[in-house]
C-alpha cells in the first residue's frame, strides 16, 4: 500500500508554515480532492472540476480552553500552501459519506453556521478507504475529547469502520496537543482509533449485540464472515422484493408510465437547460463585452487625466498675468517702476521661449490656442518694444537739453570746466537693463535708439569742447612770434630774446588730456550701455591719455553698467564683424563735428608759434599710440587727423622757410 499523505513529514511542515503567527498546533494535514455536487451559479465548468487541497487539523489552547479547527489549504502559483478556508470544528454538525461514490472514499462536512445553506457544501474525496476513515477518526475524537460531543455521522457502517480501527492499530503516530482543564495530555493516532472504536459502540449497546447473536446457532466465527452472511441475506431479499414487484403487472404498469413521465419530463427540462446555457453563453459574452467596454472606458479615463494635466501645464504657460500684461501695455518707465518693467520683459522673453519648439512639444506647437498665445505674446513684444524705444529716445534728448540749458555744465569766462557725464551716466545705467531685454526681444530696435543716443550726445560733445576750446584759447597769454625760426637758422644773436611759447603747446596738451580720455570712455560706455558684442575698449594695460599713470576720472571702472548679460553668453570672443562695422558708425555719428574744435586749437597754436608744431606733434603720437582698442578707432582717426594737420601745417612753415 502507498504510503499516506497523513504521514507526510514535509506536508505537515508546509502546513505549520502555512498558519505560522497564528499560535495553532497541526494535528493532522492530508491531501484531498475538492469538488461540488452540483453546477456553480456562474456555471463555469472550471467549478465542478476537482482541486487538490490540504485539510489540515490543529488546536489552540485559549486559557482554559481548547479550540479545534479545520483547515484548508490549497497551493498558489507558486507551488506554495496558503491558507483558504478555516471551520470551526465546535459548529460540525453533520458527517455524510457520499452514496454516489462506490469507492466510499467521498464525503461532505456540514457546518451550522453556513450563512448559504442552500449552496451544496463542497465534497472531498480521499485516494483510499483508510484515508478516509483516519480523517474521519481524528475528527470525531476531536469533537469527542475537545468539545464534548459527536457530529452526526451518515452512510458510515459502525461495525465496518470498529474492524477497520482494530486493524489499523500499527498505523504510524501523529501526536497532537489538546488542553483538557488545566492539564495538557499528548494523544495519539493509534489511541484515536481505538477510542473511536469503543466510544461508537457503547458498552450496553456491545452486550445488546452480543445477546442479539447468541439468539442464532450460526457458527458465526469472525465477524467478516458474519457481515458477508448479512450481504448475501440482504440480497436474497432485494431480489424477493423484485421478484413480487415483477409479478405484480399493473404495478409494472404504473411504473412503467410513471417513467415515461419523467422521461418527458427529464426531456423537458433537458431543453429548458439547454435555453438556460444559450441564455448563459449569452450573458457571459455580454458581460464581457461589458468588461472590455469598462476597460476601454477605464483606460480612456486614466488618458484623460493625463491629458487634463497636460492641458494644464499647457494653459499655465498660456495664461499671462495681468500684471506683467498692464506693464508691458501701459506701464509707466520710471526709476521707481523699472523693476516692475524688467520682471515683466523677463517673463515675456521666458514665455516667447517656451512656446517655441524646442521647449514645446512639436504636436503642441501646431494647436491654434498655442498659435494664437504665440501671436498675442508677438503683439505685447512689439508694443512693449515701440513704447520703450520712443521713452527712451525722448529720455535721451530730455537729458541732453537739460544739460545744455544749464551754463555751470561748460566752461565760462575765466574759468575752465572739465566735461563731467558721470551724473548722465548714472540716469542711463538705470534703463542699462532694459536694453538688454529690448535687444532680446526685437534686436532691431536698437538701431534707431543709437542713433538718437549719438545725435543727443553729440551735440553735447560739441557744445563742451567748443566751449573748452574758446576758453582755452582766451585764457593762455602767449605774444605770437612766426619768424623766430628764421633767425634761429642764421646764427643771429636775437634769439635770446623769443618769447616763451611754451603755454601754447601746454594749452594743447591740456585740450588733449581733458577731451581724448573723455572721448575714449563715451565710447567704452556707448558700446556697453548700447549692447555692442566687442571686447572691452581699454584692454588692461592700455593707455588712455598717453601716460602710464594718468586718467581722466577718478572713477576707473566709469565704463561699468554694473550689469550681467542676460543671455548668460559668456563668449564675448564670438564678436562678428558686422557688431564692430556698426559700432564704428554709430562711433562715427556720435563723434562727429569735435574735430573742427581741435582743429581750431592747432591753427590757433601754429599762428602763435609755427614752432610749436613739433611739440604738438609729439604729443598726439604718444596718445594714438595708447589707442589699441577696436571701439576706440574713431578716436584713433581723430588723433590721426590732428597729426595730419599739424604735419600739413609744419610742411607750411618748412617751404615758407625755404
Amino acid at each position: 500500500m502507498a504510503k499516506s499523505s497523513a504521514d507526510d513529514e514535509e506536508l505537515r511542515r508546509a502546513c505549520e508554515a502555512a498558519i505560522e503567527g497564528t499560535k495553532q498546533k497541526i494535528v493532522m494535514s492530508i491531501r484531498v480532492a475538492k469538488s461540488r455536487g452540483i453546477w456553480g451559479k456562474s456555471g463555469r465548468l472550471g467549478r465542478n472540476m476537482a482541486k487538490p487541497r490540504v485539510l489540515s487539523l490543529s488546536v489552540k489552547s485559549k486559557g482554559q480552553e481548547t479550540e479545534a479547527f479545520l483547515r484548508v489549504l490549497k497551493y498558489s502559483s507558486g507551488g506554495v500552501l496558503e491558507p483558504a478556508k478555516l471551520y470551526k470544528l465546535k459548529h460540525l454538525s453533520k458527517v455524510e459519506v457520499v452514496t454516489n461514490d462506490p469507492s466510499g472514499c467521498t464525503f461532505t462536512l456540514g457546518f451550522d453556521n453556513l450563512r448559504n445553506q442552500s449552496v451544496a457544501p463542497p465534497q472531498w474525496t480521499m485516494r483510499n478507504i483508510d484515508d478516509r476513515n483516519r480523517l474521519l477518526f481524528c475528527i470525531l475524537n476531536i469533537c469527542k475529547d475537545v468539545l464534548g460531543c459527536l457530529p452526526k455521522v451518515v452512510g458510515v457502517d459502525i461495525v465496518e469502520m470498529a474492524l477497520w480501527a482494530k486493524e489499523n492499530k500499527a498505523s504510524v503516530n501523529t501526536q497532537r496537543n489538546l488542553q483538557d482543564g488545566p492539564v495538557a495530555t499528548t494523544v495519539i493516532e493509534s489511541d484515536l482509533k481505538v477510542s473511536v472504536e469503543k466510544e461508537l459502540v457503547s458498552q450496553a449497546e456491545e452486550e445488546d449485540m452480543e445477546a442479539l447473536l447468541g439468539t442464532y446457532v450460526m457458527g458465526i466465527g469472525e465477524a467478516e464472515a458474519f457481515s458477508e452472511r448479512l450481504k448475501r441475506e440482504l440480497h436474497a431479499l432485494e431480489a424477493a422484493n423484485v421478484h413480487a414487484t415483477l409479478e405484480s403487472q399493473p404495478l409494472v404498469d404504473e411504473v412503467l408510465q410513471g417513467l415515461e413521465e419523467a422521461t418527458s419530463c427529464v426531456d423537458d427540462m433537458d431543453d429548458w437547460l439547454g435555453m438556460f446555457n444559450v441564455k448563459l453563453r449569452h450573458m457571459r459574452e455580454d458581460i464581457e463585452s461589458i468588461e472590455t467596454r469598462n476597460n476601454k472606458l477605464e483606460m480612456q479615463s486614466v488618458n484623460n487625466k493625463a491629458l487634463i494635466e497636460e492641458l494644464d501645464k499647457l494653459l499655465e504657460r498660456l495664461r499671462v498675468p495681468s500684471e506683467y500684461a498692464a506693464c508691458l501695455t501701459g506701464g509707466s518707465f520710471d526709476e521707481a517702476r523699472m523693476l516692475q518693467n524688467v520682471e515683466a520683459c523677463e517673463w515675456l522673453t521666458g514665455a516667447l521661449r517656451g512656446l517655441q519648439v524646442p521647449n514645446l512639444d512639436p504636436t503642441y506647437a501646431k494647436m491654434r490656442a498655442v498659435k494664437d498665445k504665440r501671436a498675442e505674446l508677438e503683439k505685447l513684444k512689439a508694443t512693449f518694444v515701440r513704447r520703450a524705444s520712443e521713452f527712451l529716445r525722448n529720455y535721451f534728448a530730455s537729458l541732453v537739453d537739460f544739460m545744455i540749458s544749464d551754463k555751470s555744465y561748460f566752461s565760462q569766462r575765466g574759468q575752465l570746466k572739465r566735461p563731467d557725464h558721470a551724473d548722465l551716466r548714472y540716469k542711463c545705467r538705470t534703463y542699462a537693463r532694459l536694453l538688454q531685454h529690448l535687444k532680446s526681444l526685437d534686436n532691431s530696435c536698437l538701431g534707431p535708439l543709437r542713433k538718437a543716443y549719438c545725435s543727443s550726445l553729440n551735440l553735447l560733445l560739441r557744445r563742451e569742447a567748443r566751449e573748452f576750446a574758446n576758453e582755452l584759447r582766451a585764457s593762455t597769454k602767449a605774444s605770437r612770434n612766426p619768424t623766430v625760426w628764421l633767425e634761429a637758422s642764421t646764427g643771429g644773436s636775437q634769439s635770446g630774446n623769443s618769447a616763451d611759447t611754451s603755454a601754447v603747446s601746454d594749452a594743447y596738451a591740456k585740450m588733449l588730456t581733458i577731451f581724448i580720455p573723455l572721448l575714449v570712455d563715451e565710447s567704452s560706455f556707448f558700446a556697453h550701455f548700447m549692447c555692442f558684442e566687442v571686447p572691452a575698449l581699454t584692454p588692461p594695460g592700455a593707455i588712455a591719455n598717453g601716460s602710464k599713470g594718468g586718467s581722466y576720472d577718478d572713477d576707473t571702472n566709469d565704463d561699468d553698467l554694473g550689469i550681467m548679460d542676460i543671455d548668460d553668453n559668456d563668449s564675448k570672443a564670438g564678436k562678428t564683424s558686422a557688431d564692430l562695422q556698426s559700432l564704428n558708425e554709430s562711433l562715427q555719428d556720435l563723434l562727429d563735428g569735435i574735430q573742427e574744435d581741435f582743429y581750431a586749437v592747432v591753427d590757433w597754436a601754429y599762428k602763435i608759434d609755427p614752432l610749436r608744431c613739433i611739440s604738438m606733434h609729439g604729443i598726439t603720437e604718444r596718445y594714438l599710440s595708447g589707442q589699441k582698442a577696436d571701439a576706440a578707432g574713431f578716436v584713433r582717426l581723430l588723433l590721426g587727423a590732428l597729426e595730419s594737420r599739424i604735419s600739413m601745417q609744419f610742411s607750411r612753415v618748412h617751404l615758407y622757410g625755404n
